[in-house]
């Protein structure tokens, strides 16, 4: 990456001459000479943080002082802006998820979850927010990755990472995309991360509305970075589903709703919450039209 240029609007001499004479006065009735040590001494500190200002505005640029937003991060580069490794090529990669995260429970305890829920209208949802769930993709198994690539490390094949972050970081890879059934190639960028997206299998926003309200904040800290509840899905789905229950939006591709609803329903049943009755009516019609919430994907 470029060097950003210096800031050409850093204080000049006469400011910083009118900055000491507004420091603060020292008591007439202190000593003369203290007076003037204490005021050198302040002076001897400005001139040191200023060269230390202008010797790391040339070297990172005047918003380095400042912070990067996380939409301008070196992660969000395009691919062939950084250098990327295999798996294969990594040295020490960090944990990975179990893959097992990704499968639902077995057709039978997937309909005995589904009896054991509660049944409730949504309640209000009034005190709503993401951060209600904690930092968003925070790293909970402390594996030292954030949870949407784990999530995209876990789903996606032929992947490729950013080099020196441990498998951690990945910059592109494949993805079979459960919820249309289309192959999507995955490239990190400001405008192409957006083609695969991570999708809460439950919505924050409905489990709010059905109990997480209840909930700790730990708890819900849970719920949101839990990879049976986490899915790279189809950028488009994932938003056209919104916070939607079952009896609201099931996946285009029909071969997946199974493991869909199975997954739902499992999540549910594991952080206690509830369904609505048309929601429960949809669930249990789609799992008494399965042979298997896991089928081989084709």
């Amino acid at each position: 990456m470029s060097k950003k240029p210096a800031n050409n609007n850093l204080p000049s001499l006469q400011e910083l001459q009118q900055l000491q004479r507004n420091l603060p006065k020292l008591p007439d009735s202190m000593d003369p000479q203290k007076k003037r040590l204490i005021y050198g001494l302040l002076a001897v500190l400005a001139v040191i943080v200023l060269i230390i200002g202008l010797v790391y505005v040339s070297k990172n640029g005047v918003d380095g002082l400042l912070g990067s937003d996380a939409t301008t991060s070196a992660t969000d580069e395009e691919e062939t802006t950084v250098a990327t490794e295999t798996l294969a090529e990594v040295k020490n990669p960090y944990k990975a998820v179990d893959p097992a995260t990704a499968l639902a429970p077995d057709l039978a305890t997937a309909k005995s979850e589904l009896a054991s829920l509660q049944v409730k209208e949504r309640a209000s949802k009034a005190g709503y927010s993401r951060e209600q769930f904690g930092p968003a993709w925070d790293d909970v198994d402390g594996n030292k990755c954030n949870t949407r690539d784990d999530i995209l490390r876990r789903d996606l094949t032929n992947l490729r990472f950013k080099v020196r972050t441990h498998a951690c970081t990945v910059i592109s890879g494949t993805l079979d995309d459960p919820y249309t059934g289309k192959t999507i190639e995955f490239k990190r960028g400001k405008k192409t991360s957006s083609a695969v997206q991570i999708d809460h299998v439950v919505a924050l926003s409905n489990a709010w509305q059905t109990g997480a309200q209840d909930l700790t904040a730990e708890q819900r800290r849970q719920l949101a970075n839990d990879p049976e509840n986490l899915l790279a899905a189809d950028g488009p789905a994932n938003q056209q589903k919104s916070d939607a229950d079952a009896s609201e939006w099931l996946p285009s591709n029909t071969a997946y709703r199974c493991t869909y609803v199975a997954r739902q329903v499992h999540v549910k049943a594991k952080y206690k919450l509830w369904v609505t009755a048309d929601e429960k009516k949809v669930m249990e019609r789609v799992l008494n039209s399965c042979k298997d919430t896991n089928p081989a994907k084709k």
